[in-house]
């Protein structure tokens, strides 16, 4: 009897799971470059009312109760800067997290806007069960988590500015 295995060494499996931390990451930027990208590049989201629209929609049903009034008294009120922020925030996680710079700092922020989103919009009503909550939040509970496991991780040890910086100061000047 033949018998094969796959041993992989703890240097491998590391490389491994930074890859696959790597691709998470990229991925995740590149939905929040998108998501930032025409709210920074066009007006219709910061100044044409298309953040107030979310807001309003918002306060029509599916926001926790908790969240109503800070909707109603700050976020209304401060629509505009808020939009920008917004639009801004949502642009530079992306482009923190394809580029693999700042990476903790840029999943703080992003974890922070999906908690907000979450309860902004996610409230499944005061009688639903339990796991009814789960699923309303879906669009951005699996955000939080992958925001979670960046800011556990380090998925910026593959494919990332720093680590392509990190070599370059190390590799040998050409003609060497």
């Amino acid at each position: 009897m033949v018998s094969c295995a796959f041993v992989m060494t703890p240097g491998a499996q590391e490389n491994g799971n930074a890859r696959a931390l790597a691709v998470l990451r990229i991925g995740v930027g590149a939905f929040f470059l998108v998501f930032g990208e025409y709210k920074v590049f066009g007006t219709q989201f910061t100044l044409g009312g298309g953040f107030q629209f979310w807001i309003n929609k918002f306060l029509e049903g599916g926001v926790y109760p908790f969240m109503e009034p800070v909707l109603r008294n700050f976020v209304l009120p401060h629509a505009i800067p808020i939009a920008f922020a917004v639009a801004y925030g949502e642009f530079c996680v992306g482009l923190a997290l394809v580029l693999g710079i700042l990476v903790r700092p840029a999943s703080v922020g992003g974890l922070a806007l999906m908690l907000v989103m979450l309860f902004s919009s996610d409230y499944p009503g005061a009688h639903a069960p339990f796991w009814q909550y789960f699923g309303a939040s879906l669009s951005h509970s699996i955000f939080v988590l992958c925001f979670v496991a960046f800011l556990i991780g380090r998925s910026d040890e593959a494919w990332s500015v720093r680590k392509w910086q990190a070599s370059a100061k190390n590799s040998p000047p050409a003609g060497f």
